[in-house]
Order: C-alpha cells, then structure tokens, then sequence
C-alpha cells in the first residue's frame, strides 16, 4: 500500500511488489494464522526476499560435466555470511541455509527494552574476524530500526565489507533510521506498512512476530472466539 513513494524516500529499500509475497504477507498478518503456518510462511517469505536480494551477486564460469557432454556454468562468487538477530530471525535461517551456497551462520541476540523502547544486546557470537563478503542481517520485522541499525554497526566494526538487511514488514521510521545511520545498507523487505504507534508496534503490522512464530506471549488472546 505504502510501496509507491518508498524508493523515492527511501533509496537504499526495495519493497517486493511480487504477487506472490504480497499473498503470503496478508497472510502472515491476519491474526487467524497458527504458529505452525505463520513459520511457514515466514520460511516462503524468506525465500522469495533473499532471492530477490541476491540478484546483484557477482558470479563466475565454471566448467560441469552433464550427463551427456561437458559444458560451461556460473557459480556465486561472493562469500556469504547469514546474521540472524535473535530470536525472530531465527525463522528465516532455515531457508537461507537451504538456498544459499553454504552460508556462514552467526548470530546477534537483542532485544527491545519496553520502556525505553531502545535495543539492548545480550548475545554475540561473531569470531574475531570477519570471514565473508557479504553478510546478510535477518530480522522479520523493521520497526524502530534500532535493532537493525545496532546490529549492522557491530557487523561493519567486525569488518564486514557489505551488509544486506533482509525482512518482512518494515515502518516508515525504521526505514529513516537506516538511511539515515547506514545509507549504504540494502533493504529488501516485503512490506512496508503505515507507522509506528505510541508502543513502537507496527501499524498495521502482525504483533510481535516471535511470539506468533513460537506460540508464546498473550497473542492468543485477541484472537475472535471459534465458533
């Protein structure tokens, strides 16, 4: 709805126009979705975003032998790394596993702080050096741009040469927020949606995302009674 005027604001961000993600986004956001099918689709979604984000990846010739003559064929060229930031981005590394050529999984832990509403880092385990050419940050949701804005700033102190922010539903405000500390930074998410409100919750959003993804919190709670 909001993705018209998002390049023109938001120069570093691609939101996905593909029929196919903006079916799976209402889906993951109505609140009838069960956990079970709400990981499944935010398993799809990451497929359809990375392989969108990966378009621009540089490759190289290899020579293969098919079952009938020997050929020519291209192969990725880049060292990939894969941050999850914990734990919603848990969800998505499954699928980046399965479709990238054998990523290297890291993982950044943090959460927001409810009064303060700002990110706070609890786990890190980066090694000493960075390894990759690229370093793919996951994280469903985009709201603040806190988390996001932390966690690439740990990734280019640890040395990573390019960073790519991978998510399914971002807000305005987060989208400022990277441009403004990260304008180099890629963004490739699936939905940019209408605002923030007074609880930094994206508007209109799916709730809290790792809480629909492991059944836990009180979403439950709002959901309409079955008849």
């Amino acid at each position: 709805m909001f993705a018209e005027n998002a390049m023109a604001e938001f120069p570093n961000a691609r939101v996905s126009q593909h029929p196919l993600v903006r079916h799976k986004i209402r889906l993951l956001a109505d609140r009838r979705t069960e956990p079970k099918h709400f990981r499944e689709l935010v398993k799809e979604l990451t497929s359809l975003l990375l392989y969108e984000a990966t378009a621009d990846f540089p490759t190289r010739q290899v020579a293969l032998q098919t079952p009938l003559e020997e050929t020519v064929g291209l192969e990725i060229a880049t060292r990939v790394g894969v941050v999850p930031i914990l734990r919603a981005g848990l969800g998505m590394v499954e699928t980046a596993v399965d479709i990238l050529p054998s990523p290297e999984i890291w993982h950044l832990g943090m959460y927001r702080d409810e009064a303060t509403h700002r990110p706070v880092s609890y786990y890190n385990r980066l090694p000493a050096t960075c390894p990759d050419d690229v370093v793919i940050l996951l994280d469903p949701m985009l709201a603040t741009g806190g988390s996001a804005a932390d966690a690439t700033a740990v990734l280019k102190a640890w040395g990573a040469p390019k960073v790519v922010f991978v998510g399914l539903i971002a807000a305005p405000e987060g989208m400022r927020r990277m441009l403004t500390d990260h304008p180099d930074v890629p963004i490739h998410v699936g939905l940019l949606d209408r605002e923030l409100d007074a609880n930094m919750f994206i508007r209109p959003g799916l709730g809290d995302a790792g809480d629909r993804m492991f059944d836990t919190g009180d979403w439950k709670d709002r959901l309409p009674a079955r008849e």
